[in-house]
């Protein structure tokens, strides 16, 4: 009885969400979730940002195109319908190695930088999740470098730095 009323109380207060998927699927929505949030940061998601998420998704998780479609899909319900980050990022850092959380935050640089410009509220959320997910601030750091410079690589406009 006590475990029902703890799940539903986690529920509630956005500490865990309900119990409805496998282990690996909640870590790849939650890492979905947080790539979407970065993308709504600057009030458009528009479809570059869409195509990067859903290439990193299937390379990162090893899913075919339209799984990563419909992951992203319901990665853009859970964060319209959560306040809060706390449910995505507890799930990270419990799933991930530190080396996989660093490599979660170059994905959000990613993401940041598709449109070609970084948005200052999208530089403030990937800062944010970072401390989140403790990952240092020298790893964002070079995140962000090896981020900017494979977007670069593959032909998308990035300032210098």
């Amino acid at each position: 009885m006590f475990g029902l009323i703890d799940r539903v109380l986690d529920f509630v207060t956005g500490a865990e969400a309900p119990a409805t998927s496998s282990f690996d699927e909640k870590l790849e929505l939650s890492v979905a979730a947080l790539m979407v949030e970065a993308a709504r940061m600057d009030d458009t998601f528009d479809p570059a940002e869409r195509a990067v998420i859903e290439r990193m998704l299937a390379a990162k998780f090893d899913l075919g195109a339209e799984e990563a479609h419909q992951l992203v899909v319901r990665a853009e319900a859970a964060v319209k319908n959560s306040t809060q980050y706390f449910p995505f990022t507890h799930r990270v850092v419990e799933s991930m190695s530190a080396e996989e959380r660093v490599q979660v935050i170059e994905m959000l640089w990613k993401v940041a930088y598709a449109d070609g410009v970084l948005d200052p509220h999208e530089d403030m959320l990937v800062r944010r999740i970072a401390g989140l997910i403790y990952v240092p601030d020298r790893d964002r750091g070079l995140a962000r470098r090896r981020a900017l410079e494979k977007l670069a690589a593959a032909g998308i406009s990035v300032p210098k730095g």
